[in-house]
């Protein structure tokens, strides 16, 4: 390691290989450094606040009993991603739930860079059309199968790379370039479907 200032993979991997000697302090350092990214990652499955908050807290206990496991063949937070997303998706298995993306806000996660300009302009007529725009992006990703909702929500709105979706989803990067572009044709599809006046859902 050149001389320089540490970075941040690196510094995890100190944390890591001192919480794995038995140093609590430093696993809580690492919960601490990433507790509101894994939160922000369950709540992508668990719409309720206190529900994933509790799958928040689980996940770091699962990583805090397999860090042995940990061997540093990826970055610390993509191998604690994968069981944050894994921990989200057992929870809701178990108890025989359709996963839930409709608490996905999209003001915050699509708009955060020119919403605040684009909200002081617009008309009434113009703000409801961009919220019903909002509510049928929401629902176009909710309904999007497993696979490509997850990659996709990886992606855009938690803004992992390509590599890093890849060791949390564990397939392929070829995969999850495929999954992403498939989620995308076919939110952008039931879009351009409801802009043209088309019913949103058949049913």
């Amino acid at each position: 390691m050149s001389g320089g200032s540490v970075t941040d993979e690196e510094s995890d991997r100190l944390l890591v290989e001192r919480a794995q000697k038995g140093d609590l302090r430093a696993f809580d350092l690492l919960v601490i450094k990433y507790q509101h990214r894994v939160l922000s990652v369950i709540r992508r499955f668990v719409k309720d606040s206190d529900e994933a908050q509790d799958v928040a807290q689980e996940s770091f206990i699962k990583a805090y009993k397999a860090l042995e496991q940990f061997r540093g063949d990826s970055a610390f937070y993509t191998w604690l991603f994968r069981i944050a997303t894994n921990t989200a998706k057992n929870y809701l298995v178990a108890r025989a739930r359709r996963t839930p993306l409709v608490d996905i806000d999209i003001d915050d996660a699509v708009l955060q860079d020119d919403g605040e300009q684009l909200r002081d302009h617009e008309s009434p007529e113009a703000a409801i059309a961009s919220q019903e725009l909002e509510q049928v992006i929401t629902q176009a990703v909710a309904d999007l199968p497993d696979e490509l909702r997850t990659a996709l929500c990886l992606r855009e709105f938690d803004g992992l790379s390509y590599e890093d979706i890849a060791a949390i989803m564990e397939c392929p990067i070829g995969t999850v370039r495929s999954r992403i572009f498939r989620g995308r044709e076919t939110v952008d599809r039931q879009v351009a479907a409801v802009m043209n006046g088309e019913p949103h859902y058949a049913q």
